[in-house]
């Protein structure tokens, strides 16, 4: 499949780029999907949760009373979770709810999610760009061009490309990110994926070992 590659002011130059059916055309496998968007937060997950059980919460061991004769249930110490300031019963304890999937798996789901985005008309690509210095406003300008500044937008470049990146950060819609930071939660999060021209050699590769 060919794909028109545009200019940052948002016209078609002569240009054209050749993506991989390999990578760009398969058929959405969405159980690889599901699985790769669900380990993002799950490894995010702090999982940091603790509340005091019976033996960490201060306070005597001494039984507060005798064993019968007193009417009521028998008890032991104040520490007791049926007492106020007791213990508390099955608390929450630290949790590690990350999980790991093997790498073909995780190629499968990029795979299907860039598929999708092509599917789906919200993928293009661009020409090469820099700035010389961080400048928000040469960046929302790139966006009102390409008609895309109400859209929530994922730009990969090939390196890591600071000055674009920190001309971005100040936009909640905007993502710059390199190649080697492309995942399915990240594709699948944007309503336009816009990769610069010469990054897809490098995607491509990536995704076909």
């Amino acid at each position: 499949m060919k794909l028109s590659v545009l200019d940052i002011s948002g016209k078609e130059t002569s240009k054209q780029v050749e993506l991989s059916d390999e990578v760009f055309g398969i058929e959405p496998n969405e159980h690889a999907i599901y699985m790769d968007v669900k380990q993002h937060p799950a490894n995010r997950r702090q999982g940091t949760h603790k509340s005091k059980e019976r033996a960490e919460v201060a306070g005597s061991g001494r039984k507060i009373k005798k064993q019968k004769g007193t009417g009521t249930a028998r008890a032991g110490d104040i520490k007791n979770p049926i007492f106020r300031g007791g213990g508390r019963v099955f608390g929450p304890r630290p949790k590690n709810y990350g999980f790991k999937l093997n790498r073909n798996l995780k190629r499968i789901a990029r795979k299907s999610a860039l598929s999708l985005k092509v599917k789906d008309g919200d993928l293009m690509v661009i020409e090469n760009f820099e700035f010389d210095v961080p400048k928000t406003k040469k960046f929302v300008e790139i966006l009102n061009a390409l008609e895309i500044a109400e859209k929530k937008v994922l730009f990969v470049f090939g390196e890591p490309n600071k000055n674009v990146y920190l001309s971005s950060r100040n936009l909640k819609k905007a993502e710059v990110i390199s190649d080697s930071q492309l995942s399915t939660y990240r594709i699948l999060n944007a309503d336009k994926v816009v990769l610069l021209d010469g990054v897809l050699e490098g995607i491509e590769s990536k995704l076909n070992k």
